[in-house]
């Protein structure tokens, strides 16, 4: 054989052995894969909780990727922390005054919806009015939840968080007050206190306000009664207007002290105070 030949038998059994080699390697490694993935699947079926904290590892790995590419933190959870729920998906009757009080108050139906659905549910169960419930929250904030008032009444109904402390510890403590249908719930059950004590609900309106003591609620009582009147009648599938007509032949009533009348002295607060009267 000649010494190119020797070359070229030489070159192809190193190629083969290289080849073999290589066959038997990767075939080896291919079963070590398939062994250790055998071994995860089994390992994480036997124990659920490593499985649940390595996709817990990867989702938040997968976040973080995300977060920087958008420049924001990621939080598919956000929106069941939100108080909102389709309106259209309310019966018809709480609809129309989902509707009717997002218009009024230029609050966004989506949570007004669960507001009304609140009150409907609470209200069967306290066995008061939800429409009246609502009015109160209308007359009280506005519908603000993080609304308070200059002696410290809360939320959306202005309970006096410090007084009815208490009533929060079901809710996680008083911070609960900022959270609408913990705020809803409270006030729903001052308020129904406030009716047993007085005895009707005008009168427990006043306790509400905390002006049961004194010669004037300064028109609350009246406010609430007349909003309450305005949802039973859009409940009650009337047209309503959000703003009340004023007749251009009516001026404005004026109160006009009586002259060389001595001044009288306000009278002082109540010390039960629940809410502050509102400004609307």
């Amino acid at each position: 054989m000649t010494a190119s030949g020797k070359l070229v038998s030489g070159v192809r059994t190193f190629v083969s052995d290289v080849t073999e080699g290589f066959v038997e390697i990767t075939h080896n490694s291919f079963a070590l894969i398939g062994l250790a993935v055998a071994f995860v699947v089994i390992t994480l079926t036997a124990r659920p909780d490593l499985r649940q904290a390595g996709e817990e590892q990867l989702m938040n790995w997968l976040q973080a990727r995300q977060a920087e590419v958008v420049g924001m933190p990621i939080e598919p959870e956000a929106s069941e922390r939100a108080t909102a729920s389709n309106p259209k998906d309310l019966p018809k009757e709480q609809a129309a005054v989902a509707f009717w009080l997002s218009k009024k108050y230029r609050v966004a139906p989506e949570p007004l919806a669960v507001l009304v659905a609140e009150a409907y549910d609470i209200g069967h169960r306290a066995k008061i009015d939800p429409t009246l419930i609502l009015a109160i929250m209308a007359i009280e904030s506005s519908f603000n939840p993080f609304a308070q008032s200059a002696v410290g009444a809360q939320g959306l109904m202005q309970v006096m968080t410090n007084i009815h402390t208490d009533k929060y510890q079901n809710f996680g403590g008083h911070f609960a007050a900022f959270d609408p249908v913990s705020n809803l719930r409270v006030g729903v059950k001052v308020l129904q206190e406030c009716i047993a004590r007085a005895g009707s609900v005008e009168g427990g309106l006043r306790f509400y306000v905390g002006a049961a003591n004194l010669a004037d609620d300064g028109g609350y009582a009246a406010k609430v009664m007349a909003e309450h009147f305005r949802l039973r009648q859009v409940a009650g599938g009337r047209a309503v207007p959000t703003t009340p007509p004023m007749l251009s032949t009516q001026a404005p009533v004026q109160m006009v002290p009586a002259a060389n009348s001595p001044a009288t002295p306000a009278p002082a607060p109540s010390a039960d105070k629940v809410a502050l009267l509102s400004d609307l």
